[in-house]
């Protein structure tokens, strides 16, 4: 490796530092203070060293890793996500039974996970990516061990995303098996000059998929999102419907990129495509109808993400439909980037008003008559609702009409169908939400904040309105970094 591989993979390294460093410290000296001080030290450091490895161009580094500028996207978004979940995080976990230390140490290692995923080109560092992430995020959800609710979560989680991955592993067995690659570029070499219509090649392929749409909560792989949701305490949540999402999106995007995924003349391989859309169809509609039925906030959210991942596998598909990937990749970038602002405010608001002693504030009567009690905490919630319903001047507006423009770039109308019919009828479940916190004269108990916590989520409902109102910069930073990243001739 040389000096420039070093350079580029500054921010892992980094991050893996900052891992050890509180993990001796905790070792040898109890405290949550510290603990969140050197966490949030780690983060700030790591995002630091993001920015010297982008002059260095894109870098492969091994066969494992393409630390490019599509990579350090993702990976700065990841980094301040976990910065803004281990700020939520310590209030909430001030009042609980035991020492919360570990909890920083198993938010550190996820959001590395997270940072190989973005980087994969290969099958191997995705999976090593994958279960970096999954692993402490099952024990992420568990707390506080105590209470019942996220053991049962975790359970859930640990069992059904194992699953999920078993199913992936064995598809990358069947695709290696039929093709004896397992990088990405020479899966797509190794496919062009042999048999397209292999069985074990398509069955790979499709079990690749299926254990990917369990990551990503799609429909009809989504039994587990919801219950996990609510149980799970609200800043991992948070951390969970945006950092766990993004990552593996990332590199489904990219393997779809390298690998040609969507790229087939034959008719078994055809079908992927439409299973995908079939699946996103699915996903947008009875998200969005599940949703409506729902008194929980987190199980509203749960099911207004697996929505929104839906609307974003229209991203995926485009590339099936236009010459080049650059569309795909500018239309993700910016989609994601405003979901991860504006899921990220709503989580926000509720970790805030919730604690590990006090419990969850997750049922839409206890956020009756907010406006009148927390009115900051009200107004973010209520921008990132209207956001998540795409109204304009908001980040959701922007994300949903790239989408838009995506789709019909590559006529793809019947996704574009479901997109107006999942975005109609999540207006009334999120003004369902807003209408509860005007109502006056509740007798819902006050709930004590923190000045730092609701900083935080005033910032994030600011980011939210800049990228409605000033979309410019995002937007060319997304078109410039899909100029960079073609695919395979």
């Amino acid at each position: 490796m040389t000096a420039l591989d070093f350079q580029a993979l500054a921010p892992h390294l980094t991050l893996t530092g900052g891992l050890m460093v509180v993990l001796l410290a905790v070792s040898f000296w109890r405290g949550h203070r510290t603990a969140f001080a050197l966490t949030l030290l780690s983060f700030v450091a790591a995002f630091v060293a993001l920015w010297p490895g982008l002059d260095a161009g894109p870098r492969e580094v091994t066969p494992l890793l393409m630390l490019d500028a599509y990579a350090a996207f993702f990976n700065g978004l990841f980094i301040l996500i976990g910065a803004v979940t281990a700020l939520l995080a310590r209030r909430y976990l001030e009042g609980r039974a035991g020492s919360p230390e570990e909890f920083y140490l198993l938010l550190l290692m996820a959001t590395l996970g997270a940072m190989t995923l973005a980087s994969a080109q290969h099958f191997a560092a995705l999976l090593l990516g994958l279960e970096i992430l999954s692993i402490s995020l099952y024990a992420m959800v568990a707390y506080p061990e105590e209470d019942h609710p996220p053991l049962e979560a975790a359970l859930k989680y640990l069992v059904l995303s194992g699953v999920g991955s078993t199913i992936m592993l064995f598809g990358m067995a069947l695709i290696y098996h039929s093709t004896g690659a397992l990088g990405f570029a020479e899966f797509a070499a190794s496919v062009a000059t042999g048999d397209r219509a292999d069985l074990w090649l398509v069955a790979g392929q499709v079990l690749f998929i299926i254990g990917i749409a369990f990551k990503l909560s799609l429909i009809p792989f989504h039994m587990w999102t919801p219950d996990v949701y609510q149980g799970a305490p609200a800043p991992v949540t948070g951390y969970l419907a945006t950092v766990s999402k993004a990552a593996v999106f990332a590199v489904l995007l990219r393997f779809a990129l390298d690998a040609q995924l969507l790229e087939f003349s034959s008719m078994a391989q055809l079908s992927i495509g439409l299973v995908l859309a079939i699946i996103a169809v699915l996903s947008m509609v009875i998200g969005n109808v599940l949703a409506l039925l729902q008194d929980s906030i987190k199980r509203l959210l749960a099911y207004s993400s697996i929505a929104h991942v839906g609307y974003l596998m229209i991203a995926l598909l485009v590339l099936n439909a236009l010459p080049d990937g650059t569309m795909a990749v500018e239309t993700t970038l910016v989609f994601l980037a405003g979901y991860l602002a504006m899921t990220l405010s709503a989580f926000a608001v509720v970790s805030e008003l919730s604690s590990a002693a006090a419990g969850e504030r997750d049922s839409i009567g206890e956020y009756a008559g907010l406006f009148w009690r927390r009115p900051v905490l009200a107004a973010v919630l209520t921008a990132a609702l209207l956001s998540l319903a795409g109204i304009p001047l908001t980040a959701g507006f922007i994300a949903k009409f790239y989408l838009f423009a995506a789709g019909v770039e590559g006529a793809l109308w019947g996704l574009l169908w479901a997109l107006i019919l999942g975005s109609a009828l999540s207006i009334y479940y999120y003004l369902k939400i807003v209408f509860a916190m005007t109502v006056r004269g509740t007798d819902v108990p006050a709930v004590p904040t923190s000045a730092a916590g609701v900083a935080t989520a005033a910032v994030l409902g600011l980011v939210v309105l800049a990228l409605g109102i000033y979309p410019a910069p995002l937007i060319d930073w997304a078109g410039d970094i899909a100029q960079g990243l073609q695919r395979l001739p």
